[in-house]
């Protein structure tokens, strides 16, 4: 694929983000784009490797490999590099709904099983994938595709995020009526919310949510299904439900002092930031500020590089980041090979903007949180802490002891939790329907989707748990396929109205 040689001949490039000391001072996204001639080369350094890992999309030794939603890397690299855009376009959409969302927000996985990585650097995959759509967005070849016939099915689903979005594209192909409901005042969920603008511009997600309506798609707002919307009635009108609700039951710090002021989950403190951004610019003053403000955000993950990257733009007075884990290696660790995707050092968008600010990373790794100070009022003015060190018992599993003589007092006026999710809340829909749940939390589904109730469907991480937005896309399509199956009358079967299904 691609040049027979490009891997030879031309080396790695990445598309040139906005300096970090400038994009600090606003909320426009820091992405940027390479001339089409140098993505050409880029696409050209596709080797013709015999068997592509990166869209095998599975789970190896418990660790992700390739891209989950099986993306024609090769045969789309190949037409970037002989120039036929559109090819490369269509080509894209056969397996990915929005890939100007994951060739933004996905950490790409697919990069981490090219076969050009075991000695190489491997092919700037992701850059690729967002060029594609974005030329397509540009010359108006992205425009609504209604289906051709409907199948006077109907089907509800339960949260408008990467998962819920996915599966009602695909439906709404197979020729279904399709109704999204979303609990906030703007369609996206995690998308919209949760993913700040500097890193997916909200315009983007808005502009794909009209193309879906414009094909039939009905979305609805400022309903909390279960208690806006009954849940009776969304048995009773519907055909099929699928539950695309995502796991938003976040996981808490219960230590000393969780009950100060000032103490805030992340997901709160993205949501509100983001909400004020689109209603006001920020004059509503709706938002959790970090203005002049010791912070501390525990937690290493996206949602706390996101963090990272919004207290920065607030005006932060200082900033401290807390990973429990031990700080990774440059290179893989031997019980981390190749397909998987690499466990390895990384400075993300946040970090590398901390650094331009301060002049060095925030982060503060194998550090543990043992109780948070507050003053004479309930705010909290600081938290303790204190190193640990990991070790293996003789059955394999960790063992954290702690260093006693490191215990320090860190000050902090804001605290931001971001440790992860622990999958969709017990009351509500779950209860309501009688779901079974996992010993993890997540909804009990079978291998379409189905949960133990008929008709009731789940995708995203909802049922897998918390994840990327490229899984999430994944299971909704997957969702939609079951669904399909469920509704389809075998004496008439309703084909997908699309090619692009």
């Amino acid at each position: 694929m691609g040049k027979t040689t490009g891997f030879i001949e031309y080396q790695r490039v990445l598309p040139v983000l906005r300096r970090a000391e400038e994009r600090v001072r606003d909320w426009s996204e820091f992405h940027g784009h390479m001339a089409d001639t140098i993505l050409q080369e880029q696409a050209g350094r596709c080797m013709d490797c015999g068997v592509p890992f990166c869209h095998t999309g599975t789970m190896l030794g418990g660790a992700a490999s390739g891209c989950p939603l099986h993306n024609l890397i090769p045969d789309w690299n190949h037409l970037v590099f002989t120039g036929n855009w559109r090819g490369a376009l269509d080509l894209l959409h056969k397996t990915n709904n929005f890939p100007e969302f994951t060739g933004r927000v996905c950490p790409a996985p697919c990069e981490g099983s090219c076969v050009l990585g075991i000695e190489d650097e491997p092919v700037t995959i992701k850059s690729i994938e967002s060029a594609i759509v974005d030329r397509g967005f540009a010359e108006g070849w992205i425009v609504p595709e209604p289906p051709l016939a409907r199948s006077g099915k109907r089907v509800a689903i339960v949260g408008s995020g990467p998962a819920g979005l996915a599966c009602a594209a695909q439906l709404n192909r197979f020729g279904h009526w399709v109704t999204v409901f979303e609990k906030s005042d703007r369609v996206g969920g995690l998308l919209m919310y949760g993913i700040p603008n500097m890193k997916l511009d909200k315009s983007l997600v808005q502009r794909r949510v009209d193309l879906l309506t414009a094909e039939g798609i009905r979305f609805v707002t400022n309903t909390a299904v279960g208690h806006d919307f009954p849940t009776k009635a969304l048995r009773e009108e519907f055909d099929a439900v699928v539950l695309c609700g995502g796991a938003s039951k976040p996981r808490d710090l219960p230590i000393e002092g969780r009950n100060l002021n000032g103490i805030h989950f992340a997901m709160d403190f993205l949501h509100s930031n983001t909400k004020s951004l689109l209603d006001s610019q920020h004059s509503d003053r709706k938002f959790i500020s970090a203005a002049d403000k010791d912070v501390i955000i525990i937690g290493g993950g996206d949602t706390g590089t996101d963090c990272v990257g919004t207290a920065l733009r607030q005006g932060c007075k200082s900033l401290v980041q807390f990973e429990i884990l031990p700080e990774p290696g440059e290179s893989r660790a031997p019980e981390n090979p190749w397909p998987q995707w690499p466990r390895i050092h990384r400075v993300d968008y946040g970090q590398e903007e901390a650094i331009a600010v301060s002049g060095s990373d925030p982060r503060r790794y194998a550090i543990k949180s043992q109780a948070f100070n507050g003053d004479s009022e309930g705010n909290v003015e600081g938290i303790r802490t204190v190193q640990i060190e990991w070790q293996n018992s003789t059955n394999g599993a960790p063992v954290i002891s702690e260093r006693s003589e490191t215990t320090k007092m860190w000050p902090a006026q804001l605290i931001l939790i971001a440790m992860g999710f622990l999958g969709p809340p017990r009351e509500g829909l779950v209860s309501d329907l009688k779901l079974e749940t996992t010993d993890r939390g997540s909804l009990q589904v079978d291998g379409n989707k189905m949960t133990n109730v008929e008709g009731v469907f789940a995708a995203g991480d909802i049922e897998r748990g918390q994840s990327l937005v490229v899984w999430a896309i994944a299971d909704g399509r997957k969702a939609a396929q079951g669904v399909n199956q469920f509704l389809r009358d075998p004496n008439n079967l309703i084909e997908p109205a699309l090619s692009n299904c």
